[in-house]
């Protein structure tokens, strides 16, 4: 068997999708996820221009030598941009390597350890009745566990935060221009810890809760927010720091017992090293289409284990149900599971990449359809082109961009 062709679709069906579709010369075809949110066009012609040209007449089922060779033959290496489009070809030979077999992706992987795949939701409001209605709302979907985030008195917005109760509406990083967000880490810290007081009051001390805290802290603070945090017993403090100073999480750990989890940002192994090897956090976040794809996001996860440490795949709406279908055959079959984010899609999206993976009562199961299980409406998706859209940027009130 031999690859005749690579072609790379971008497709905006309420995010910006970057998929990768890979074709044998046996009609044999597999899909990867390269969306990169803000930066979706560069990795689209990282694939087209450098990569797909070197695919051409190669065995599709040497997945990790051609891993290996993407990886180590270009002589810049790692970075967001690199990871994303060698994830879509790792993720899309792994796709074709179990419709070969006919077989779904988790059984090449070692089979099911566990019978379906947790998740948490978002949980979101500007105030407190608000954010109760939220929770509530994720609850009724039969969510396990849900991630909490708040507006701050002071703060006109907050990221992760919808600025209307309707949660249809256009998030603010589906703008063409990033949003400028302020920001008060004093008033953050002092206003979440009365938040979780008010949410265990309101939903008792059984429900798992969750709070990402999106980089924005100092080593110091994000101690002091873990130890202040310690009463409502969280299921994790995420991204508490920036963690590409893998020292810093030395400090917050010796400050508090607060489970952490740390590494979306994170595109390689040796983001990790020294987080896994001193055992400074709980979870690791990588998420298949922006850690270079299956095969080096399942070795992360056998060294964690090592360390007791668990898997916590990043799962937002901006990764396709490509990188989500991936996760969830990979989270069914590795031992140290801990949880999936699932933020879902919007009903287009769906139809864009219809799926065999299913969500139900809170849990995903990635479903018996050989490979990963989706496929792509390129009819469809060629009707909804790419739309400029970024992050929001966090400026402090003296005007300076937000430094942590």
């Amino acid at each position: 068997m031999k690859i005749v062709d690579a072609q790379v679709v971008v497709t905006s069906p309420g995010r910006n999708f970057v998929t990768l579709r890979i074709t044998t010369d046996e009609g044999l075809s597999g899909l990867g996820d390269a969306t990169l949110n803000g930066r979706e066009l560069a990795v689209a012609a990282y694939l087209r221009d450098h990569v797909a040209p070197l695919l051409i007449g190669i065995d599709p089922h040497r997945v990790e030598d051609t891993w290996q060779s993407l990886y180590r033959g270009a002589y810049w290496r790692r970075g967001p941009v690199t990871m994303a489009a060698i994830a879509a070809v790792d993720v899309a030979l792994w796709d074709i390597k179990a419709k070969a077999a006919g077989l779904p992706l988790y059984q090449l992987l070692g089979g099911a350890s566990r019978e379906r795949v947790a998740t948490y939701g978002h949980a979101d409001g500007r105030d407190l009745p608000e954010l109760f209605d939220s929770i509530r709302a994720r609850l009724a979907e039969g969510y396990p566990a849900i991630r909490v985030q708040t507006g701050i008195p002071g703060l006109k917005t907050v990221y992760g935060v919808h600025s209307s109760p309707d949660r249809a509406e256009a998030a603010p990083h589906q703008q063409a221009r990033p949003v400028v967000e302020d920001w008060d880490t004093a008033a953050y810290l002092r206003h979440i810890p009365t938040v979780f007081e008010a949410v265990r009051g309101e939903f008792g001390p059984e429900l798992p809760l969750l709070h990402d805290a999106h980089h924005r802290l100092t080593p110091a603070q994000a101690a002091q927010l873990g130890k202040d945090l310690e009463p409502y017993r969280l299921f994790w403090l995420e991204d508490c720091t920036p963690a590409e100073n893998q020292e810093a999480l030395r400090l917050v750990r010796r400050h508090t017992t607060t489970p952490l989890a740390i590494g979306e940002v994170f595109n390689t192994v040796y983001d990790y090293q020294t987080l896994i090897g001193e055992q400074l956090i709980d979870y690791v976040r990588s998420a298949v289409t922006h850690f270079g794809g299956v095969s080096p996001l399942r070795k992360l996860f056998d060294f964690a284990a090592q360390y007791q440490i668990k898997s916590a795949i990043h799962g937002p709406e901006d990764i396709s149900p490509v990188g989500m279908a991936a996760a969830v055959h990979l989270d069914l079959a590795i031992h140290n599971f801990g949880i999936q984010e699932y933020a879902g899609h919007t009903p287009l999206t769906h139809e864009v990449f219809p799926h065999a993976y299913t969500f139900t009562d809170g849990h995903l199961h990635p479903g018996e359809a050989p490979g990963i299980g989706v496929e792509l409406n390129e009819e469809l998706a060629s009707a909804h082109p790419y739309e400029a859209a970024y992050l929001p940027v966090n400026r402090l009130q003296d005007g300076s961009v937000h430094d942590w």
